[in-house]
C-alpha cells in the first residue's frame, strides 16, 4: 500500500486563475423596443413620443442596464432615442444604444478596462474558459492584449487542462 502523501500539483504550480466570468455586471440588462412608439410601426409622432416620455413610469429600469434599440424596419431620428436616454440615465444604471448582445459586451470590455493588471506582471495566468454565464469572445480577446504585455505565461482553459496562449521568452 503507497503511503505517499497526496500532492495537489495544480495548487502548488503557481498558476494565477482568471474567471472571465468576474467582470460580469450584477444588475439586470433589458431592451428597450422603440417600434413599441413608433404610429402605426412606421413613424414617429414628435408629440405622442414626448407625451410618452412624460408620462411613463419609468421606475421600473431602476438600476438596471438598458439596451435601446429599435426592432422594426423604421427611421427613428436621433432626438427621439436623446429624449429617451434623457428620461432613462437619471434611473437606469447603464443606457445603451444597441442590441442586449451589444451591451453586455460592452460592460464586459468596460469592467476588464478597469482591472488593475499589475497584480499579474510576471505571472503564469490561466484564462478560465467554462463557466455557467455566457462571457463575450471580445472579453477573452481584451484580457489577451491587457496580459500579453506583462504576463510570463497566458492560458486558456482550466488549470489542469489548458492551451497555451503566450509565453515569455526569457
Amino acid at each position: 500500500m503507497d503511503t505517499a502523501p497526496f500532492i495537489n500539483k495544480v495548487a502548488n504550480s503557481g498558476l494565477i486563475t482568471i474567471n472571465p466570468e468576474d467582470f460580469r455586471d450584477g444588475a439586470e440588462s433589458v431592451f428597450f423596443d422603440m417600434k413599441d412608439c413608433l404610429f402605426m410601426g412606421l413613424i414617429l409622432k414628435e408629440k405622442d413620443f414626448r407625451e410618452f416620455i412624460k408620462s411613463n413610469d419609468w421606475k421600473i429600469y431602476q438600476n438596471k442596464n438598458v439596451a435601446i434599440g429599435c426592432s422594426a424596419d423604421a427611421i427613428v431620428p436621433t432626438w427621439a432615442y436623446m429624449l429617451l436616454a434623457n428620461a432613462l440615465s437619471p434611473i437606469a444604471k447603464t443606457v445603451f444604444f444597441g442590441s442586449l448582445e451589444e451591451l453586455e459586451k460592452s460592460l464586459f470590455l468596460k469592467a476588464i478596462s478597469q482591472l488593475d493588471i499589475e497584480q499579474y506582471r510576471s505571472q503564469r495566468i490561466v484564462v478560465k474558459g467554462c463557466g455557467d454565464v455566457p462571457v463575450p469572445i471580445a472579453a477573452y480577446l481584451e484580457l489577451t492584449n491587457r496580459l500579453t504585455p506583462i504576463a510570463k505565461s497566458i492560458m486558456y482553459g482550466e488549470p489542469c487542462s489548458t492551451v497555451p496562449i503566450m509565453k515569455r521568452k526569457d
